[in-house]
């Protein structure tokens, strides 16, 4: 039996935790920290049926990290090791690594390639480091299981010293989730990963959607960044790169504060100027709203060319998969997506889709359609597996 295995997703305003046995996945007990670095920091563990919400004194990352783990001291000590999500791992890392100083100090130096993401990541990985010293603590990338992407597919058309001496490729993110999905698709579908060819769709407030060969990333839309790729929350998604000087001269803006209303105020936000979530937008657009009617239409529009666009990569398609918030939840944007995709044998079951295929083994395709799938996602799953696997 795998002794059980603390995983950790350290984000710039939230903190998630959960301490879980690798082979079944059961919880034994999950904790959130929110708005993090604000007088408003708030801590919430469950466990089993109770829940216990405090405020720690000290809001940052260190300080809510110890507020967790000082109320989880039994279960904690009963750990094998820490997993760590960390969403870049540039050239260097293409598979999950045991950390050390050595290993950080790589970290911190590619800030500079998800500026968003990595500092966070680092708190963290500082604070758990900080906390518990005799324990084996774990890297796990977002961007590792897309290091098989081929040349063709990773490769910008810029200048060849770009890539050569600055690593300005795609990487792609979201890892864990896709190589989730997809080998649980190939589950509920009873076939062979190695068989089988997909496309995977996460949908959150991060977005991306991948095409998964035979179990391996051979292409995705996001990129050297995050910002690439679909319309997201808060994220533009693919823009026109001319866009930026352009805009820049308009509006008397740095190149900085042009990427930071790319990565913070467009998306579903800037189409729709009510709102990133979803949920929210649809009840807006059912109310009447054309402002979020067009957000959403252009979200699905979106993600129908990503699809086809991907299926290229497969010369086959045997399956789409929808995963994350939007993707496990929004029945009006499966639904709207898949409308577009006839031309790749594409159809809908309109009663399983309502029903999120709850009822039918997640497929919410109609009869001698391609298979879609609904597969929740186990990114902590993933992270404590590869934990598990280095430290035992």
């Amino acid at each position: 039996m795998a002794a059980s295995i603390l995983v950790l997703n350290s984000g710039s305003s939230s903190v998630k935790l959960a301490i879980l046995d690798p082979v079944t996945g059961d919880r034994a007990v999950t904790g959130l920290a929110e708005r993090i670095g604000t007088d408003e920091t708030t801590v919430r563990i469950r466990r089993g049926s109770e829940e216990l919400t405090s405020t720690p004194a000290d809001g940052s990352h260190r300080g809510v990290i110890a507020d967790l783990l000082g109320a989880l001291t039994a279960e904690v000590a009963e750990v094998a090791g820490v997993g760590h999500r960390v969403v870049h791992g540039g050239r260097r890392f293409t598979s999950s690594v045991l950390l050390d100083d050595t290993v950080v100090k790589a970290l911190d130096e590619l800030t500079e390639l998800a500026p968003l993401h990595l500092p966070a990541n680092l708190a963290g990985i500082d604070a758990a480091r900080a906390e518990l010293p005799g324990h084996p603590q774990v890297a796990v990338f977002d961007t590792a299981f897309h290091r098989s992407l081929p040349p063709h597919a990773y490769r910008y058309a810029v200048p060849a010293g770009w890539y050569e001496d600055h690593a300005v490729r795609r990487y792609g993110f979201h890892g864990s989730s896709h190589r989730y999905v997809s080998a649980r698709a190939a589950v509920l579908l009873e076939r062979p990963l190695g068989s089988l060819r997909m496309v995977t769709v996460h949908l959150g407030n991060g977005c991306s959607a991948t095409a998964v060969r035979e179990g391996r990333s051979v292409d995705t839309t996001m990129g050297l960044t995050p910002l690439e790729g679909l319309v997201m929350g808060t994220r533009s998604g693919d823009v026109d790169a001319g866009l930026l000087g352009y805009i820049a001269g308009r509006l008397g803006l740095d190149l900085a504060a042009v990427l930071d209303q790319l990565n913070t105020r467009s998306g579903l936000l800037g189409l729709s100027g009510i709102s990133n979530d979803m949920r929210s937008l649809e009840q807006a657009a059912d109310a009447g709203s054309a402002a979020a009617a067009l957000a959403i239409e252009v979200f699905c529009y979106r993600l129908a060319k990503a699809i086809g666009a991907l299926a290229v990569a497969l010369e086959r398609l045997d399956a789409v998969v929808f995963t994350g918030g939007i993707g496990e939840h929004s029945a009006t944007v499966r639904s709207k997506t898949l409308a577009r995709l006839g031309l790749l044998g594409i159809g809908e079951d309109a009663a399983a889709n309502a029903d999120h295929g709850e009822r039918t083994g997640g497929r919410i395709s109609a009869s001698g359609s391609v298979p879609v799938l609904v597969v929740p996602t186990d990114e902590e799953l993933v992270i404590a597996r590869d934990t598990w696997e280095l430290v035992r």
